[in-house]
């Protein structure tokens, strides 16, 4: 008798199984588990790919700005061409046009580079069609007034790269036209505030290359600091100095392609673990 009660008591104090409530929440548990993998997993290879796709863009887009710089000069979109001027075929090629410059109309825009901080001077080229293209003659420093009467005097020939008006400001701050304050080369802005009628106006402005003799230096894609400032240092510093575009563009994509992969990876092995000890605790 006295085993009897021993065993019903030993009985009595065992906790309940939880093998029911395993089956009944795991199922479902282990499914809400793969679906969540899946979404990241398929969530970080898209953004891997993406950027993959953004690497292509971006060293295709390299290779022909590369090419475009480094290209002989070739004649400045006409005015009958200027509809069809965009960013994508034409920022950055080399250019070249002939007109009169009006000095009269000298805008300086705030700048800084290799050569320290200063201004770029925007001034209107008048061609024999009698279109008006803004040319950004180089970089002056603080308190530069140019010569008088200025040279070069009467028609000239203008070099450089052709560039995209910048509408949205620069440094953080907004141009304010009114008190003649420029941040950017708003070709728009610029071309209102001097007075001159919008549709005589390229919608775009040139980056002129260094003038001749040791101060040519000219426009080109570089991400060698050391060669820049070379370039800058044998400028003969008669202002304004052209040839002072530098244009890089960032190419971060590889770093961040192989994040994302890398990502998706973890989360299919953090996936496989959580659910393999989940199935572990089904079988218990």
């Amino acid at each position: 008798m006295s085993s009897d009660r021993l065993h019903d008591s030993g009985d009595a104090q065992r906790p309940p199984r939880a093998s029911g409530a395993h089956s009944r929440t795991s199922p479902l548990r282990v499914v809400i588990l793969g679906v969540i993998t899946l979404v990241l997993i398929s969530l970080f290879v898209s953004l891997g790919t993406w950027q993959l796709q953004r690497r292509a863009w971006k060293l295709d887009l390299i290779e022909r700005v590369n090419s475009r710089v480094h290209a002989p000069p070739s004649a400045a979109p006409a005015r009958a061409q200027w509809a069809d001027v965009n960013a994508e075929k034409d920022e950055y090629r080399h250019v070249s046009l002939t007109g009169t410059y009006q000095f009269d109309k000298d805008t300086l825009v705030q700048a800084v580079t290799d050569l320290g901080g200063g201004y770029w001077v925007l001034t209107p080229l008048r061609t024999a069609e009698g279109g008006e293209v803004l040319v950004n003659r180089g970089f002056v420093p603080p308190g530069w007034k140019e010569s008088v009467p200025p040279a070069p005097a009467g028609e000239v020939t203008v070099t450089g790269l052709l560039r995209m008006p910048e509408p949205v400001g620069g440094f953080l701050r907004k141009n304010a036209p009114a008190e003649n304050l420029w941040y950017s080369r708003d070709v728009v802005a610029i071309a209102a505030a001097r007075g001159l009628n919008a549709s005589d106006v390229a919608p775009y402005f040139v980056d002129a290359d260094g003038k001749p003799g040791a101060n040519a230096g000219t426009n080109a894609i570089t991400n060698d600091a050391e060669a820049m400032t070379s370039k800058v240092q044998s400028q003969d510093r008669d202002y304004p100095v052209g040839g002072l575009t530098v244009v890089q563009f960032p190419n971060n994509h590889m770093s961040y392609l192989l994040t994302w992969y890398a990502l998706a990876i973890m989360s299919a092995v953090a996936g496989w673990f959580v659910i393999r000890l989940e199935l572990r605790k089904r079988g218990e």
